[in-house]
């Protein structure tokens, strides 16, 4: 069974363009390496400068630890880090947003 998570990050102002050209073409091994921490799907949702992003993941602790040290996310997190207000530090101590309501 897999998780659902919500994440909501934020671009420095002016970034909006840049943001969504570097995700139009995401590194293979990037992807590869986001698989095989468990990763199902990740979706991201820009409104203005705010970012939503939805994973699907097996275990999303699990798969924050094991990327933390990734030198192929840790590539792509200082290119984003030029991106985002705040820096990701992939403690992996989060559970991302808490679900408030869900018409299921």
């Amino acid at each position: 069974m897999t998780q659902r998570i919500a994440v909501h990050t934020r671009l420095k102002a002016g970034r909006e363009a840049e943001y969504d050209r570097v995700h139009a073409d995401i590194p293979p091994e990037l992807a590869e390496r986001l698989r095989a921490a468990g990763v199902v799907n990740w979706r991201i949702w820009r409104s203005g400068r705010d970012l939503f992003h939805e994973i699907e993941v097996e275990d999303y602790r699990t798969m924050r630890r094991a990327l933390a040290d990734d030198p192929v996310n840790l590539a792509w997190q200082a290119r984003m880090a030029e991106l985002l207000e705040i820096e990701d530090d992939y403690t992996g101590e989060d559970d991302g947003l808490p679900l408030v309501w869900s018409l299921a």
